[in-house]
């Protein structure tokens, strides 16, 4: 089963992950016996601003994420599951969502409500039909002055052997995602924009290789940017990972990305 938000997941983390243009260092730590994570980001003007998090559980209730942030927020994520399949949920800072997610079978089903400023419910459904094949939707309802229904999707994905496939609908235009994996070690992956009045917009095109360098990942938007990088592991729960961008060939547009995670 699949949840609605990740019908797209393969080809969307294939073209999104490990691409930065961040310094950063993530550090984790055990604190007895609970491991403390640290995430230093440097800024441009060379300042270090860090934040602080960990995770626990205490019984049924989990604290999937508790962290104190550079500017005195936070983030709160919880959770419990008060019976098999079903899964309360709840995160904090900025906002307060209170959720819910249901399984059963081949069906995966969400439901959020803003609690902070009750302005809207959010809810969505997916379930597998079988053949490698998953249909689904989601709905947003804002309520108060502008009370209807503010955003809505349907769509679907399919994987067959090296393949896998997904089509969303949103805003009037549909959004196509396709992976293909060529051997075990190299993958191939499109996200591509289309619509009546665009019938090819915006696309991205890009591929993931086990070099034996590290992993190597590149993709080319319709924008023109090029973007690269590579993940390795240079010692025992160490790991780099260094990337690029450039706009076509303006080499003053050049942006670098360096993560250290230890």
């Amino acid at each position: 089963m699949v949840k609605y938000a990740d019908i797209a997941k393969a080809p969307t983390d294939l073209l999104s992950d490990d691409y930065t243009s961040k310094v950063t260092l993530k550090c984790k730590k055990l604190a007895g016996d609970k491991t403390v994570t640290i995430e230093t980001e440097r800024a441009s003007s060379g300042a270090l601003s860090s934040k602080v998090g960990t995770k626990f559980s205490i019984g049924g209730f989990a604290v999937d994420k508790i962290q104190l942030k550079p500017k005195g927020d936070y983030a709160l994520e919880t959770s419990t599951s008060p019976m098999s399949g079903l899964k309360l949920t709840f995160k904090g800072g900025s906002g307060a969502d209170v959720g819910v997610e249901y399984t059963t079978g081949s069906v995966f089903a969400t439901g959020v409500l803003d609690a902070k400023d009750m302005s809207k419910i959010s809810t969505s459904l997916c379930m597998g039909v079988g053949y490698g094949a998953n249909v689904g939707g989601s709905l947003a309802y804002s309520t108060g002055k502008s009370a209807g229904i503010s955003s809505y999707s349907v769509g679907g994905n399919y994987s067959s052997g090296p393949l896998f496939a997904s089509l969303t609908t949103s805003k009037g235009q549909a959004n196509l995602g396709l992976l293909y994996s060529v051997n075990s070690g190299l993958s191939l992956a499109s996200t591509s924009v289309h619509s009546a009045d665009s019938p090819l917009g915006d696309f991205t095109v890009g591929c993931a290789y086990k070099a034996s360098i590290g992993d190597v990942k590149a993709k080319i938007g319709s924008d023109g940017v090029v973007s690269a990088c590579v993940s390795k592991d240079v010692a025992p729960k160490v790991s780099v990972t260094v990337s690029g961008s450039v706009a076509g060939t303006d080499f003053s547009t050049f942006k670098y990305g360096l993560g250290v995670t230890m």
